[in-house]
């Protein structure tokens, strides 16, 4: 039978043993336990590590190397016989396993909104290091100051960091503009922090950068959930005007390096003020968020191997989702449409059909969740070129052949096509052969490949970037 993908697919026991045998268990639970989560084809390495504390009670600390978490302190941790509940508030997270008897794997179920993910744990004696070898190590040849300025207009704190040249200023600048979710300022992803790699590259060649917390990260207030790309513009402005106050930076040779959803916000930007000198988008869009998730879903999605079949039933559902969303502007009449949608789906099902595709009631809202905020919203709908058609200053586009997340071949020509229509005859646009999404020298491009490539981002992308830049800033 063909797997079954719902509308909401798309898109974070007792047993009684004797005395002796628990008090082996317990004791061989303790030390540090490691698995992986696949969630949408991207692994995360978990680690919990348990141990006892002075009142022989179990306590376990959670890391998720891969987006930066370490130490973080599990609320509940319970043992009875072979089987093991540890649960994380802050996340609403739940660990759910069974020991084996020899006491070195845990299979179990990690939980958290409302989805399950099978997670299997095996006892370790040390955690393997990730190798990032391009990871900059202090001591830096250069000036490195933690910085804070307000978004005035939102009433916002934005914390990052500036790198300065040694030297003689004053020196041209780049802010950095990270991709969407919840990014810190090196725009940390799998073990990987490019942005950081980026800040030390282009510092090294005499070119100031700012990077920044997202709202709500790090050491930024704010909330990125209730933001749209628009709101965000906002907070790369505030970042240009603090610049602008710094006497090492020369105001005439500010610009913007924007990645992913970055490379949306740079435009934007940059058709708003006359202070930017320059952009580059790295694996910016051309097309709108509903264009860019059709694709990608269906690229990402015959990478994994998924049929083609099933492919098709996933775009199907994706149309009547967005349709609904387009369609319904208020979010309870949205959940209400999408609600019969599901309902409608469900009945034309058979018995096994269903009982594979229903979801209860806490996976629905949880999935809801994900597309009735006014990020979502804004991002599906908003056509990029709108920007880039007013954009005068100089322009770098670069997307990785093998991105999968947004394709070179849909966008570079809608890029290149809206600066041609705006007048800008000042644009260079750049496929990258063998480069991924996040500019790393890739095989299939597939994100689950992110994590497993010790390059952060390829020699030849920097390079491009580093001399496209310091021509442009020679000439003003």
């Amino acid at each position: 039978m063909k797997k079954i993908l719902t509308v909401f697919t798309f898109t974070a026991i007792f047993t009684s043993v004797s005395l002796f045998s628990f008090v082996s268990i317990e004791q061989k639970i303790e030390g540090i336990w490691q698995g992986t989560l696949k969630v949408q084809g991207i692994e995360l390495r978990i680690i919990f590590k348990i141990k006892k504390d002075k009142n022989d009670a179990l306590t376990a600390t959670m890391d998720s190397p891969d987006q930066g978490a370490e130490n973080i302190p599990m609320d509940t941790v319970k043992l009875e016989g072979s089987n093991l509940f540890m649960e994380l508030k802050m996340a609403g997270g739940v660990y759910e396993g069974s020991i084996s008897e020899d006491g070195k794997k845990i299979e179990g179920t990690w939980k958290q909104g409302g989805l399950d993910f099978p997670l299997v744990l095996e006892h370790t004696d040390k955690v393997a290091e990730l190798k990032r070898p391009q990871e900059p190590k202090k001591p830096f040849p250069y000036k490195e100051e933690e910085v804070a300025y307000k978004n005035e207009k939102d009433e916002i704190k934005l914390a990052g960091t500036l790198t300065l040249p040694q030297g003689e200023g004053p020196f041209p600048a780049v802010l950095l503009i990270s991709g969407s979710g919840a990014q810190d300022r090196n725009e940390e992803l799998l073990g990987h922090k490019p942005f950081l790699l980026l800040a030390d590259y282009l510092t090294r060649r005499h070119i100031s950068v700012l990077r920044v917390d997202d709202r709500g990260v790090g050491g930024s207030t704010g909330k990125l959930a209730e933001s749209t790309s628009i709101d965000l513009a906002e907070d790369v402005l505030s970042g240009i005007r603090f610049l602008k106050t710094r006497k090492e930076i020369d105001p005439e040779r500010i610009g913007l390096i924007g990645h992913s959803e970055g490379g949306i916000i740079a435009p934007i930007v940059a058709s708003k003020s006359e202070d930017i000198a320059f952009i580059i988008l790295m694996a910016g869009t051309g097309v709108t968020g509903e264009e860019i998730l059709y694709l990608q879903g269906e690229l990402i999605a015959r990478a994994n191997g998924v049929i083609e079949e099933d492919i098709q039933e996933a775009r199907l559902r994706q149309e009547l989702i967005f349709k609904v969303l387009k369609r319904e502007k208020d979010n309870d009449s949205a959940e209400k449409a999408l609600r019969r949608l599901y309902e409608e789906d469900i009945a034309g099902m058979d018995e096994e059909e269903k009982k594979e595709a229903e979801v209860s009631d806490e996976v629905f809202k949880a999935s809801l969740k994900k597309i009735l905020n006014p990020w979502f919203r804004f991002f599906l709908t908003f056509d990029p070129k709108t920007a880039l058609n007013k954009v005068k200053c100089p322009v770098l586009a670069i997307i990785g052949e093998k991105d999968l997340q947004v394709p070179p071949e849909q966008n570079l020509k809608e890029i290149e096509k809206a600066l041609k229509q705006g007048g800008n005859e000042d644009y260079t646009i750049k496929e990258l052969p063998g480069l991924n999404h996040l500019f790393q020298t890739a095989e299939t491009g597939a994100p689950s490949e992110y994590g497993k490539i010790e390059e952060t981002i390829s020699p030849s992308a920097l390079k491009l970037i580093g001399d496209w830049l310091l021509e442009n800033v020679k000439r003003k």
